[in-house]
């Protein structure tokens, strides 16, 4: 594995060579993650977003069988509250991160939710209720944008993303499989809502436009100084010189096979737009009996950018599927969307504070 200086990982890198940490995810983690139905949408409106108030949650009880489906079958697909898919822009936009907006309820929102509800001295449960919802969208502005799509959304190259390392190993940039796929993490949404918000559009037309999430692509408020990750809530916690919580993002951390690093850390450097190199002689998964040079890439294992640690191997980095973030399991590493990583990379500096807990 070639290392490189400080100097060297601020520049910029697709010369860094990665091992260990972006490996597919080993294992699952023993939280399910919602089912492949649930992003099955129906259409949703931006105006219902835009108008959406707190509504209490309908039973979890399975209904009755209704329209011919027999008892114990699946029941229907779940489909995203408007009021959440509110809610988790707004999270989002007030440094809460919920992973993707999807408008379903799941771990990472209800991690969210407490952070936040810590945060503004509020009773916490990590439940989103009429009290914190009134804190949120307190004089919030719109939760949702009408956006053009540009030439630049549409450029490419896109191509599929191979499964095995050796075919990734082949191709000369790792990019996104299809504009959809850009557009969806530009705006931190989930594939599922982008397309249930525009159910007409085509999101490969310069000029097309269409509705999304109003996000910020605003930098964190101050430097980071301490980050604290914590590997029971599957969560990082990025902290200012002053003890002030700057952000709160959902991340993978670890595996009962390769857990994540213990005690104090601190960061080396970061690296934009990263090679990634899977070394068979230090690695323990996968079946590759040769040394692998994966270009860099929002599809690369390690996603858009990583953050070296002071251990050999070990960093914070992004990842090519955000929906799996905290649901599934790492080699170590510690995996965050690849908005939230580039978000925190551009407010550290070598010798920040990492402590696992």
């Amino acid at each position: 594995m070639i290392r490189l200086p400080a100097a060297a990982l601020l520049a910029s890198a697709s010369a860094l060579t990665l091992a260990a940490c972006g490996s597919p995810e080993p294992q699952s983690r023993t939280e399910t993650p919602p089912p492949a139905s649930a992003t099955s949408t129906a259409a949703l409106t931006a105006e219902a977003v835009e108008a959406a108030q707190w509504q209490a949650p309908a039973p979890t009880a399975q209904p009755a069988p209704t329209n011919g489906q027999t008892p114990g079958s699946a029941p229907p697909p779940v489909q995203p509250r408007a009021d959440l898919v509110r809610a988790q822009i707004l999270l989002d936009r007030a440094r809460f991160s919920p992973g993707s907006i999807d408008g379903l309820d799941g771990e990472n929102t209800r991690q969210a939710i407490a952070a936040f509800e810590k945060a503004n001295d509020l009773p916490v449960d990590g439940i989103l209720d009429e009290q914190v919802f009134a804190r949120l969208t307190q004089a919030a502005a719109p939760a949702m944008t009408r956006y053009t799509i540009t030439a630049a959304d549409v450029a490419g190259p896109f191509r599929p993303v191979p499964v095995t390392l050796e075919a990734q190993a082949e191709l000369d940039a790792l990019n996104y499989a299809s504009a959809f796929e850009g557009l969806a993490e530009k705006f931190h949404v989930s594939e599922g809502l982008l397309s249930a918000l525009n159910p007409d559009a085509n999101f490969e037309r310069v000029g097309q436009v269409i509705v999304v999430p109003a996000v910020s692509a605003d930098p964190l408020p101050a430097p980071v100084t301490r980050i604290v990750i914590d590997k029971t809530d599957s969560s990082l916690r990025a902290f200012g010189a002053d003890g002030a919580l700057l952000a709160f993002y959902p991340a993978t951390i670890g595996s009962s096979a390769r857990p994540a690093p213990s005690g104090r850390l601190t960061v080396v450097g970061v690296a934009n737009e990263p090679d990634y190199t899977y070394d068979p002689e230090r690695l323990s998964y996968g079946d590759a009996t040769k040394k692998l040079v994966i270009a860099a890439g929002p599809n690369n294992p390690v996603g858009s950018v990583w953050i070296e640690l002071s251990r050999d191997t070990y960093g914070i980095h992004g990842t090519p599927d955000p929906s799996k973030i905290s649901k599934t399991a790492s080699n170590g590493c510690v995996r965050l969307t690849n908005w939230s990583a580039e978000q925190l990379a551009a407010a550290v500096k070598p010798g920040v504070e990492v402590v696992f807990s």
